[in-house]
């Protein structure tokens, strides 16, 4: 057990579903894993192992932003044996093309905190995601007929459309890395994975836009996002 997680060591599956938020990991168990059981509540952050069409999988929140994302992903990478975390989460679109609800799965990510600097003494700003996982989840996708965008990706300290310019925060980034959404995780998934020599992915679902002026409403995160629920539980499935 951790300080942030009471979980025993062999509660947590070697395959890690990760959403944010924990009553969206309490939905998913309740609604697709059998045989499920919760096994961490420490600070609210529900942790479910279960079943999935015959494969143990662990569904856990990660809460919001780098910080608690590092927390997490650290301590079941190090301390519970897990070697694969898949991110599944919302986020904002910087591409004409996307529509609310469709999927992007991040390739390379980009942050312009420290988070590298404070924990490795590395100052790295862009990390890469497992090229073997995302392989998997691009032909899941292609087997299960899901249209799925493959890119880049920005990781921020701020919710993005509270910024008061997020333009000027565009001309910041690194020319030619052309990101197509941002959200707040993923960065610290994948450095903390790449750090201990694990394996990370992250999927991600449309819920707004700086080209759409119509907000995804919580109710409608919480029961359109069920298509990158079943593409991350079947690619979990091959791996």
């Amino acid at each position: 057990m951790t300080p942030h997680n009471e979980a025993k060591k062999g509660d947590i599956a070697n395959v890690v579903i990760m959403p944010g938020d924990p009553l969206r990991a309490k939905y998913i168990a309740e609604n697709f894993l059998d045989d499920y059981s919760l096994v961490n509540s420490v600070r609210g952050m529900y942790a479910y192992t279960g079943n999935y069409k015959g494969k143990r999988i662990t569904v856990m929140a990660s809460g919001m932003g780098m910080p608690s994302m590092g927390i997490y992903s650290y301590e079941l990478y190090k301390f519970y044996d897990v070697q694969t975390i898949i991110r599944i989460g919302s986020c904002g679109a910087y591409s004409k093309n996307l529509n609310l609800f469709d999927i992007v799965l991040s390739e390379n990510c980009y942050t312009e905190g420290n988070y590298a600097l404070t924990m490795n003494n590395e100052d790295c700003h862009i990390v890469s995601s497992d090229n073997s996982i995302n392989d998997v989840i691009i032909e899941t996708a292609k087997d299960n007929n899901i249209n799925l965008y493959v890119g880049n990706t920005v990781c921020t300290d701020c919710f993005d459309i509270y910024m008061t310019d997020v333009n000027k925060f565009l001309g910041r980034i690194p020319e030619g890395f052309n990101p197509i959404s941002a959200e707040m995780e993923a960065f610290a998934l994948f450095y903390t994975a790449k750090l201990l020599n694990k394996k990370a992915s992250c999927i991600m679902s449309v819920v707004d836009s700086k080209y759409i002026d119509k907000v995804a409403t919580a109710e409608e995160r919480q029961t359109g996002l069920n298509n990158m629920i079943r593409l991350a539980l079947d690619s979990s499935l091959k791996i």
